[in-house]
Protein backbone atom coordinates (compact mmCIF):
# COMPACT_ATOMS: atom_id res chain seq x y z
CA UNK A 1 0.00 0.00 0.00
CA UNK A 2 1.46 3.27 -0.87
CA UNK A 3 0.71 6.54 0.97
CA UNK A 4 0.40 8.32 -2.07
CA UNK A 5 0.64 7.55 -5.83
CA UNK A 6 0.95 10.43 -8.77
CA UNK A 7 -0.74 9.29 -12.30
CA UNK A 8 1.96 11.52 -14.77
CA UNK A 9 5.41 11.76 -15.69
CA UNK A 10 5.79 14.95 -16.55
CA UNK A 11 7.51 17.88 -14.82
CA UNK A 12 4.11 18.37 -12.62
CA UNK A 13 3.81 15.17 -11.83
CA UNK A 14 7.71 14.42 -11.08
CA UNK A 15 7.89 17.63 -8.44
CA UNK A 16 5.26 16.63 -6.69
CA UNK A 17 6.34 13.10 -6.03
CA UNK A 18 9.37 14.94 -5.48
CA UNK A 19 7.91 17.55 -3.65
CA UNK A 20 6.06 14.87 -0.85
CA UNK A 21 9.63 12.89 -0.54
CA UNK A 22 11.13 16.12 0.66
CA UNK A 23 8.72 16.83 3.28
CA UNK A 24 8.25 12.88 4.83
CA UNK A 25 10.91 10.87 3.62
CA UNK A 26 9.45 7.96 5.33
CA UNK A 27 6.54 8.05 2.60
CA UNK A 28 6.11 5.31 -0.11
CA UNK A 29 5.30 7.61 -3.17
CA UNK A 30 4.81 5.79 -6.39
CA UNK A 31 4.68 7.85 -9.96
CA UNK A 32 2.80 6.17 -12.98
CA UNK A 33 3.33 7.24 -16.60
CA UNK A 34 2.11 5.68 -19.49
CA UNK A 35 5.02 6.26 -22.11
CA UNK A 36 8.20 4.45 -22.19
CA UNK A 37 10.40 8.09 -21.10
CA UNK A 38 9.57 10.90 -18.72
CA UNK A 39 8.44 14.13 -19.99
CA UNK A 40 7.02 13.15 -23.64
CA UNK A 41 4.59 15.53 -24.60
CA UNK A 42 3.37 18.77 -22.58
CA UNK A 43 7.24 19.39 -20.80
CA UNK A 44 9.26 17.94 -23.78
CA UNK A 45 7.82 20.07 -26.18
CA UNK A 46 8.17 23.57 -24.60
CA UNK A 47 10.27 25.77 -25.40
CA UNK A 48 12.25 25.93 -22.33
CA UNK A 49 11.99 29.22 -20.93
CA UNK A 50 11.84 29.69 -17.56
CA UNK A 51 8.55 32.60 -17.66
CA UNK A 52 8.88 35.43 -15.11
CA UNK A 53 5.42 35.60 -14.30
CA UNK A 54 4.60 38.90 -15.69
CA UNK A 55 1.88 38.17 -17.56
CA UNK A 56 -0.34 36.86 -14.95
CA UNK A 57 -3.26 38.26 -13.11
CA UNK A 58 -1.87 39.82 -9.42
CA UNK A 59 -2.80 37.56 -6.49
CA UNK A 60 -3.85 34.29 -8.73
CA UNK A 61 -1.61 30.61 -8.51
CA UNK A 62 0.18 31.84 -11.92
CA UNK A 63 1.23 35.03 -10.35
CA UNK A 64 2.33 33.52 -7.25
CA UNK A 65 3.94 30.38 -8.05
CA UNK A 66 5.89 31.51 -11.59
CA UNK A 67 7.70 34.42 -10.04
CA UNK A 68 8.54 32.55 -6.66
CA UNK A 69 9.01 29.02 -9.35
CA UNK A 70 11.41 31.40 -11.41
CA UNK A 71 13.53 31.60 -8.64
CA UNK A 72 13.42 28.24 -7.50
CA UNK A 73 13.96 26.58 -11.32
CA UNK A 74 17.35 28.65 -11.44
CA UNK A 75 18.10 27.82 -8.19
CA UNK A 76 17.49 24.04 -9.00
CA UNK A 77 19.58 24.06 -12.49
CA UNK A 78 22.55 25.90 -10.17
CA UNK A 79 22.56 23.53 -7.56
CA UNK A 80 22.37 20.62 -9.88
CA UNK A 81 24.16 21.36 -12.74
CA UNK A 82 21.58 22.08 -14.88
CA UNK A 83 21.99 24.15 -18.62
CA UNK A 84 20.56 27.67 -18.12
CA UNK A 85 20.36 31.28 -18.95
CA UNK A 86 19.13 34.10 -17.19
CA UNK A 87 18.66 36.09 -20.83
CA UNK A 88 15.88 38.07 -19.66
CA UNK A 89 13.55 39.44 -22.41
CA UNK A 90 12.01 42.12 -24.28
CA UNK A 91 8.63 42.50 -24.88
CA UNK A 92 7.51 44.79 -28.12
CA UNK A 93 5.45 47.04 -29.05
CA UNK A 94 5.71 47.62 -33.35
CA UNK A 95 1.66 49.68 -33.40
CA UNK A 96 0.83 52.52 -31.28
CA UNK A 97 -2.55 50.94 -30.38
CA UNK A 98 -0.56 48.14 -28.50
CA UNK A 99 1.09 50.99 -25.99
CA UNK A 100 -1.40 50.90 -23.60
CA UNK A 101 -1.72 47.18 -23.59
CA UNK A 102 2.19 47.10 -23.44
CA UNK A 103 1.65 49.28 -20.45
CA UNK A 104 -0.84 47.01 -18.56
CA UNK A 105 2.08 44.47 -18.61
CA UNK A 106 4.68 46.72 -17.20
CA UNK A 107 2.23 47.30 -14.51
CA UNK A 108 1.31 43.63 -14.09
CA UNK A 109 4.92 43.33 -13.64
CA UNK A 110 5.50 45.68 -11.08
CA UNK A 111 2.15 44.01 -8.74
CA UNK A 112 3.75 40.61 -9.29
CA UNK A 113 7.38 41.99 -7.75
CA UNK A 114 9.02 41.22 -11.37
CA UNK A 115 12.20 43.30 -12.22
CA UNK A 116 11.06 45.56 -15.11
CA UNK A 117 12.10 48.41 -17.26
CA UNK A 118 10.34 50.54 -19.92
CA UNK A 119 12.65 50.69 -23.10
CA UNK A 120 12.47 53.16 -25.73
CA UNK A 121 12.81 51.79 -28.84
CA UNK A 122 16.61 52.87 -29.34
CA UNK A 123 16.96 50.99 -26.13
CA UNK A 124 15.40 48.05 -27.70
CA UNK A 125 17.94 48.08 -30.51
CA UNK A 126 20.49 48.25 -27.56
CA UNK A 127 19.33 44.61 -26.41
CA UNK A 128 18.09 42.97 -30.13
CA UNK A 129 19.62 45.19 -33.06
CA UNK A 130 17.33 43.87 -35.45
CA UNK A 131 13.94 44.13 -33.95
CA UNK A 132 11.50 46.37 -35.04
CA UNK A 133 9.06 48.55 -32.59
CA UNK A 134 8.16 52.09 -31.21
CA UNK A 135 8.62 51.30 -27.39
CA UNK A 136 9.37 47.79 -25.02
CA UNK A 137 10.10 46.14 -21.49
CA UNK A 138 12.67 44.47 -20.70
CA UNK A 139 12.36 41.71 -18.23
CA UNK A 140 15.33 40.74 -16.38
CA UNK A 141 14.83 37.40 -14.20
CA UNK A 142 13.08 35.83 -17.46
CA UNK A 143 15.68 32.73 -18.41
CA UNK A 144 15.92 28.91 -20.46
CA UNK A 145 16.74 25.84 -19.75
CA UNK A 146 15.97 21.99 -20.64
CA UNK A 147 12.91 20.54 -19.29
CA UNK A 148 14.03 17.56 -19.75
CA UNK A 149 17.03 17.04 -18.03
CA UNK A 150 15.27 19.13 -15.25
CA UNK A 151 12.69 15.92 -15.52
CA UNK A 152 15.81 13.27 -15.01
CA UNK A 153 17.41 15.13 -12.13
CA UNK A 154 13.45 14.94 -10.43
CA UNK A 155 13.29 11.52 -11.47
CA UNK A 156 16.94 10.77 -9.98
CA UNK A 157 16.19 12.38 -6.70
CA UNK A 158 12.35 10.53 -6.32
CA UNK A 159 14.24 7.16 -6.36
CA UNK A 160 17.45 7.60 -4.45
CA UNK A 161 14.70 9.44 -1.50
CA UNK A 162 12.72 5.85 -2.20
CA UNK A 163 10.25 6.57 -4.43
CA UNK A 164 8.89 3.65 -7.38
CA UNK A 165 8.67 4.95 -10.79
CA UNK A 166 6.76 2.92 -13.26
CA UNK A 167 7.02 3.93 -17.13
CA UNK A 168 5.13 2.06 -19.48
CA UNK A 169 2.22 1.64 -16.99
CA UNK A 170 -1.30 3.32 -18.08
CA UNK A 171 -4.18 4.20 -15.68
CA UNK A 172 -7.48 1.84 -16.93
CA UNK A 173 -9.54 2.00 -13.67
CA UNK A 174 -9.80 3.71 -10.36
CA UNK A 175 -11.49 2.06 -7.51
CA UNK A 176 -12.69 3.52 -4.68
CA UNK A 177 -11.62 0.79 -1.14
CA UNK A 178 -12.03 1.29 2.60
CA UNK A 179 -8.66 2.60 3.13
CA UNK A 180 -8.15 3.89 -0.17
CA UNK A 181 -7.75 3.79 -3.90
CA UNK A 182 -6.99 0.38 -6.25
CA UNK A 183 -5.56 1.58 -9.23
CA UNK A 184 -5.52 -0.80 -11.94
CA UNK A 185 -3.12 -0.38 -15.08
CA UNK A 186 -2.07 -2.43 -18.08
CA UNK A 187 1.56 -3.38 -15.78
CA UNK A 188 -0.85 -4.83 -12.90
CA UNK A 189 -2.57 -3.24 -9.63
CA UNK A 190 -1.59 -0.34 -7.13
CA UNK A 191 -2.99 0.24 -4.08
CA UNK A 192 -2.80 3.93 -2.23
CA UNK A 193 -3.93 5.84 0.53
CA UNK A 194 -4.42 8.80 -1.75
CA UNK A 195 -4.09 9.74 -5.66
CA UNK A 196 -2.73 12.81 -7.04
CA UNK A 197 -3.68 13.52 -10.44
CA UNK A 198 -0.89 14.74 -13.06
CA UNK A 199 -1.92 13.58 -15.99
CA UNK A 200 -1.80 16.93 -18.50
CA UNK A 201 -3.25 15.80 -21.77
CA UNK A 202 -5.50 13.16 -20.17
CA UNK A 203 -6.26 14.92 -16.53
CA UNK A 204 -10.15 15.39 -17.05
CA UNK A 205 -10.33 11.60 -17.81
CA UNK A 206 -8.26 10.73 -14.97
CA UNK A 207 -10.37 12.41 -12.89
CA UNK A 208 -13.58 10.98 -13.88
CA UNK A 209 -12.01 8.05 -13.70
CA UNK A 210 -11.75 9.02 -10.41
CA UNK A 211 -15.32 9.96 -10.22
CA UNK A 212 -14.17 13.84 -10.08
CA UNK A 213 -15.99 15.91 -12.24
CA UNK A 214 -13.55 19.20 -12.69
CA UNK A 215 -15.87 21.15 -14.62
CA UNK A 216 -14.21 21.44 -17.03
CA UNK A 217 -12.88 19.80 -20.44
CA UNK A 218 -8.89 19.48 -22.18
CA UNK A 219 -9.03 21.29 -25.57
CA UNK A 220 -5.87 20.53 -26.85
CA UNK A 221 -4.35 23.31 -29.06
CA UNK A 222 -1.00 22.72 -31.03
CA UNK A 223 1.74 25.06 -31.37
CA UNK A 224 3.84 24.87 -34.58
CA UNK A 225 7.40 26.52 -34.82
CA UNK A 226 10.22 27.17 -37.19
CA UNK A 227 13.72 28.01 -36.55
CA UNK A 228 15.92 29.87 -38.01
CA UNK A 229 18.87 28.37 -40.23
CA UNK A 230 22.21 28.58 -38.84
CA UNK A 231 23.37 31.42 -40.44
CA UNK A 232 20.49 33.62 -39.62
CA UNK A 233 20.51 32.79 -36.11
CA UNK A 234 22.60 36.46 -35.31
CA UNK A 235 19.33 38.34 -35.87
CA UNK A 236 17.59 37.17 -32.17
CA UNK A 237 20.29 37.17 -29.11
CA UNK A 238 17.64 36.06 -26.67
CA UNK A 239 13.93 36.40 -26.19
CA UNK A 240 11.87 38.85 -27.93
CA UNK A 241 7.73 39.02 -27.65
CA UNK A 242 5.08 41.08 -29.15
CA UNK A 243 2.22 42.40 -27.08
CA UNK A 244 -0.05 39.97 -27.06
CA UNK A 245 -3.91 40.31 -28.21
CA UNK A 246 -6.03 40.94 -25.00
CA UNK A 247 -8.67 39.06 -26.83
CA UNK A 248 -7.06 36.15 -27.68
CA UNK A 249 -5.83 33.48 -24.71
CA UNK A 250 -1.89 33.45 -26.10
CA UNK A 251 1.07 35.32 -26.49
CA UNK A 252 1.74 35.42 -30.03
CA UNK A 253 4.54 34.34 -32.25
CA UNK A 254 7.67 35.20 -30.80
CA UNK A 255 11.42 34.52 -31.23
CA UNK A 256 13.06 32.11 -28.91
CA UNK A 257 16.60 31.42 -28.13
CA UNK A 258 16.82 28.05 -27.35
CA UNK A 259 19.66 26.83 -24.44
CA UNK A 260 21.12 24.29 -27.55
CA UNK A 261 21.69 27.73 -29.69
CA UNK A 262 18.75 27.25 -31.33
CA UNK A 263 16.57 30.26 -32.57
CA UNK A 264 13.04 28.92 -32.38
CA UNK A 265 9.82 31.33 -33.88
CA UNK A 266 6.77 30.60 -32.81
CA UNK A 267 4.39 28.88 -31.90
CA UNK A 268 0.66 29.71 -33.39
CA UNK A 269 -2.36 28.28 -31.59
CA UNK A 270 -4.50 25.78 -33.76
CA UNK A 271 -7.03 23.15 -32.33
CA UNK A 272 -5.19 19.97 -32.61
CA UNK A 273 -7.98 17.25 -33.76
CA UNK A 274 -6.07 14.51 -31.35
CA UNK A 275 -4.98 15.39 -27.67
CA UNK A 276 -1.45 13.81 -28.69
CA UNK A 277 -1.98 15.56 -32.19
CA UNK A 278 1.93 16.99 -33.01
CA UNK A 279 1.29 16.71 -36.64
CA UNK A 280 -1.46 18.48 -38.93
CA UNK A 281 -2.60 15.12 -39.80
CA UNK A 282 -3.22 14.02 -36.84
CA UNK A 283 -6.56 12.51 -35.72
CA UNK A 284 -8.45 10.53 -33.44
CA UNK A 285 -11.92 10.15 -33.36
CA UNK A 286 -12.61 10.09 -29.55
CA UNK A 287 -10.88 13.32 -28.97
CA UNK A 288 -12.26 15.43 -31.91
CA UNK A 289 -15.58 13.89 -30.61
CA UNK A 290 -15.28 15.31 -27.17
CA UNK A 291 -14.10 18.33 -28.82
CA UNK A 292 -17.00 19.27 -31.16
CA UNK A 293 -19.95 18.05 -28.85
CA UNK A 294 -18.93 20.18 -26.51
CA UNK A 295 -20.46 23.31 -25.86
CA UNK A 296 -17.75 25.56 -24.60
CA UNK A 297 -15.82 25.13 -27.42
CA UNK A 298 -18.64 26.32 -29.85
CA UNK A 299 -18.50 29.38 -27.58
CA UNK A 300 -15.13 29.82 -27.87
CA UNK A 301 -15.13 29.40 -31.69
CA UNK A 302 -17.86 31.95 -32.32
CA UNK A 303 -15.65 34.46 -29.81
CA UNK A 304 -12.39 34.09 -31.20
CA UNK A 305 -13.65 33.81 -35.07
CA UNK A 306 -11.53 35.86 -36.01
CA UNK A 307 -8.67 35.22 -33.98
CA UNK A 308 -8.87 31.43 -34.69
CA UNK A 309 -9.11 32.07 -38.26
CA UNK A 310 -5.69 33.40 -38.29
CA UNK A 311 -3.95 31.39 -36.58
CA UNK A 312 -5.52 28.90 -39.06
CA UNK A 313 -3.80 30.66 -41.83
CA UNK A 314 -0.17 30.73 -39.78
CA UNK A 315 -1.10 26.95 -40.17
CA UNK A 316 -1.10 26.08 -43.23
CA UNK A 317 0.39 29.34 -45.13
CA UNK A 318 4.80 29.64 -44.04
CA UNK A 319 3.87 33.25 -46.18
CA UNK A 320 1.12 34.21 -43.38
CA UNK A 321 3.30 32.84 -40.63
CA UNK A 322 6.49 35.15 -41.47
CA UNK A 323 4.56 38.23 -42.07
CA UNK A 324 4.11 37.91 -38.24
CA UNK A 325 7.57 37.13 -37.61
CA UNK A 326 8.13 40.33 -40.26
CA UNK A 327 6.44 42.71 -37.41
CA UNK A 328 9.11 41.98 -34.73
CA UNK A 329 12.45 41.73 -37.20
CA UNK A 330 11.44 42.54 -40.25
CA UNK A 331 14.60 40.90 -42.26
CA UNK A 332 13.54 38.06 -41.59
CA UNK A 333 12.53 35.63 -45.16
CA UNK A 334 10.75 32.59 -45.58
CA UNK A 335 13.51 31.08 -46.94
CA UNK A 336 15.35 31.81 -43.20
CA UNK A 337 13.26 29.57 -41.95
CA UNK A 338 13.00 25.64 -41.45
CA UNK A 339 9.74 23.51 -39.77
CA UNK A 340 10.73 22.76 -35.71
CA UNK A 341 8.99 20.86 -33.52
CA UNK A 342 5.56 21.44 -32.49
CA UNK A 343 4.00 21.24 -29.19
CA UNK A 344 0.57 20.23 -27.93
CA UNK A 345 -1.11 22.54 -24.53
CA UNK A 346 -3.28 21.08 -22.66
CA UNK A 347 -6.15 23.88 -21.89
CA UNK A 348 -9.08 23.39 -19.63
CA UNK A 349 -12.00 24.64 -21.05
CA UNK A 350 -15.49 25.91 -19.28
CA UNK A 351 -18.94 24.89 -20.55
CA UNK A 352 -19.39 28.39 -20.96
CA UNK A 353 -16.84 29.04 -23.13
CA UNK A 354 -14.31 30.31 -21.00
CA UNK A 355 -10.50 29.43 -21.10
CA UNK A 356 -9.56 28.32 -17.71
CA UNK A 357 -6.87 31.31 -16.83
CA UNK A 358 -5.46 29.76 -13.69
CA UNK A 359 -3.82 26.27 -12.21
CA UNK A 360 -6.72 24.41 -11.73
CA UNK A 361 -6.37 22.08 -8.71
CA UNK A 362 -9.46 20.34 -7.52
CA UNK A 363 -9.35 18.32 -4.20
CA UNK A 364 -11.38 15.73 -2.89
CA UNK A 365 -11.23 13.70 0.64
CA UNK A 366 -8.11 11.48 -0.77
CA UNK A 367 -7.29 12.41 -4.18
CA UNK A 368 -6.04 16.06 -6.00
CA UNK A 369 -6.51 16.86 -9.66
CA UNK A 370 -4.26 19.01 -11.08
CA UNK A 371 -6.69 19.87 -14.10
CA UNK A 372 -5.12 23.54 -15.86
CA UNK A 373 -1.26 23.57 -16.17
CA UNK A 374 -0.21 24.31 -19.00
CA UNK A 375 2.73 27.14 -19.04
CA UNK A 376 4.05 28.32 -17.01
CA UNK A 377 3.67 25.30 -15.36
CA UNK A 378 7.30 24.27 -16.00
CA UNK A 379 8.71 26.80 -14.42
CA UNK A 380 6.31 26.87 -11.43
CA UNK A 381 6.85 23.38 -11.36
CA UNK A 382 8.81 23.08 -8.13
CA UNK A 383 6.52 25.67 -6.27
CA UNK A 384 3.04 23.42 -7.75
CA UNK A 385 4.88 20.54 -5.96
CA UNK A 386 5.07 22.24 -2.88
CA UNK A 387 1.86 23.23 -2.77
CA UNK A 388 -0.23 19.93 -4.01
CA UNK A 389 1.92 18.18 -1.15
CA UNK A 390 1.25 21.05 1.82
CA UNK A 391 -2.78 20.15 0.58
CA UNK A 392 -2.10 16.94 0.78
CA UNK A 393 -0.67 16.81 4.55
CA UNK A 394 -3.91 17.25 6.52
CA UNK A 395 -6.10 14.54 5.14
CA UNK A 396 -4.08 11.54 4.06
CA UNK A 397 -1.23 10.84 6.66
Amino acid sequence: MYDSIVIGGGIVGLSTAMALLSSNPNLRIAVLEKESAWSKHQTGHNSGVIHSGIYYKPGSLKAKLCSTGCESMVQFCREHNIAHDVCGKVIVATQTNELPALENIYQRGLANGIKVAKLTAEQVKEIEPHVNCIAGIQVFSTGITDYKQVCRKYAELIECWGGDLHLNTKVEKIVETSDGQRIETNNGVFETRSLINCAGLYSDRIAKLNQVDPEAKIVPFRGEYYELKPEKRYLVKHLIYPVPNPNFPFLGVHFTRMIDGNIHAGPNAVLSLKREGYNKTDFDLKDFTEVMTYPGFWKLAFKHADEGLQEMIRSFSKAAFVRSLQKLIPEVQADDLVPSHAGVRAQALMNDGSLVDDFLIVRTKNSIHVCNAPSPAATSSIEIGKVIADKKLDFCF
